[in-house]
């Protein structure tokens, strides 16, 4: 795939503007990625912990950084830790980085092989009273088992067990929700690929094939055009397998006169899109799924309104609802009086829209930030309306990525067909 320079001066800003958030006396760990056993001796293909990216650029594993503003030597104010490797390792494996190359990503001038790791860090600890660890920490996800700096933490506490362990997530997590120039110019080239590989899919869709067939396309193109791939397992779901959220299976047949819901973003430069496009399989939406996909499409274009600086994630949610409850009367889904004797803690607008409207996108694609976190210029969301009836064996989905501005919102998926008179004409104009 395509090597993806970003300037060092990312990341040498990045760790400065890290630094400059520790306490005195205190240095701060950050490990990268666990290799993930797939099999036997296989591994998943790698990627790096985010956090780790967006503070040193580099992309291998077996890798560590060490920040410590107030050590007095200066060299060792920042310390990057590599493998290093050898003449089996790169027969086998291929090249691993050089001291020197890995400076020249990351800006760090002192560059060591892990095994003076644990040299330096005796250094440290005899000099500092805190000791920041970068854990992991999602509210939705308890991982299984320990990843590298859960289980370093548990090694270090019982080598050091009188010096003050702070968290090291939320400082970062605070720099990552405003993204940066670079970080914008490479989630829109993730974007302009996505686009291309949903172009594709107006021209080749037909009944008959198979969602994975579809879902070849869509990696066919990621790849070409120089992404690593996807941002996230892609839900390619056709009728009513667009009900199930996650649906990922991607093995059924796209009949003649069903919905496609396509949910797949590309990953450029570590950096992610995410995109959701529903279409008629065949070309031509019936006049029920127009109706159906007028109203996401409505919805769709309200809630990108509401999205400026001021507001948040859980505020336009509520709203959105609120709207949804009067198109679904609209639709036929439930009455007026049925929605005003309605369980408020059971609204019936669950029904058919049971996820949020929005999240926080970047080097992850649910990225760090609160649902209720003011939207502030530089910050990047989803928009994502939808509608499920399991009933009628559709479901209907858009989405589209939106960068905060002072002035409101700029909507880097504009360029990508979304308005349903486009979609059909571009269906049956494939040549």
């Amino acid at each position: 795939m395509k090597e993806i320079l970003i300037s060092p001066d990312f990341f040498c800003k990045n760790r400065i503007r890290l630094a400059n958030t520790l306490n005195k006396k205190s240095f701060a760990i950050i490990h990268s990625n666990d290799e993930m056993i797939r099999t036997a001796d296989q591994f998943f293909p790698y990627r790096q912990n985010s956090d780790f990216f967006f503070l040193t650029g580099i992309n291998q594993e077996k890798s560590v950084l060490l920040l410590f503003p107030d050590f007095p030597d200066e060299k060792l104010k920042e310390v990057l830790f590599i493998r290093e490797s050898s003449e089996k390792i790169e027969k086998w494996e291929g090249h691993k980085l050089t001291p020197e190359e890995a400076s020249r990503i990351s800006g760090i001038k002192t560059v060591k092989h892990l095994e003076e790791f644990d040299s330096v860090i005796a250094q440290f600890t005899f000099l500092a009273e805190c000791i920041y660890v970068n854990l992991y920490e999602n509210p939705k996800i308890i991982p299984d088992f320990p990843l590298k700096d859960h289980r370093f933490v548990e090694d270090l506490k019982k080598k050091y067990p009188l010096h003050r362990y702070e968290r090291l997530s939320p400082l970062i997590h605070n720099l990552r929700i405003i993204k940066a120039d670079e970080e914008i110019s490479l989630i829109k080239e993730a974007c302009r690929i996505t686009g291309l590989a949903f172009n594709r899919i107006l021209k080749t869709i037909k009944p008959g094939m198979k969602e994975y067939e579809v879902e070849a396309e869509i990696t066919r193109d990621f790849i070409s055009y120089g992404a690593r791939g996807h941002a996230y397992q892609p839900i390619i779901a056709s009728g009513e397998n667009a009900c199930v959220l996650h649906y990922n299976a991607n093995n059924k047949e796209c009949k003649d006169g069903e919905l496609l819901l396509m949910d797949f973003g590309a990953e450029y430069g570590n950096y992610a899109a995410d995109c959701s496009r529903t279409i008629p399989v065949n070309g031509r939406f019936t006049r029920r799924q127009r109706q159906i996909y007028d109203a996401v499409y409505r919805i769709f274009k309200t809630a990108r309104s509401m999205m400026k600086p001021g507001k948040t994630i859980n505020q336009v949610h509520k709203e959105v609802c609120l709207l949804w409850e009067e198109e679904h009367i609209r639709l036929g889904l439930y009455t007026k009086e049925e929605k005003d004797k309605q369980n408020k803690d059971n609204p019936l607008w669950q029904r058919y829209y049971m996820h949020g409207t929005s999240h926080f996108l970047g080097l992850d694609v649910h990225d760090v930030g609160s649902k209720d976190t003011e939207f502030r210029p530089g910050m990047v969301i989803t928009c994502e309306p939808g509608i499920y009836i399991p009933e009628e064996k559709l479901g209907i989905r858009l989405e589209n990525n939106i960068l905060i501005t002072q002035g409101g919102c700029i909507d880097l998926m504009e360029d990508i067909p979304i308005d349903p008179d486009e979609i059909e004409q571009m269906m049956n104009h494939k040549n």
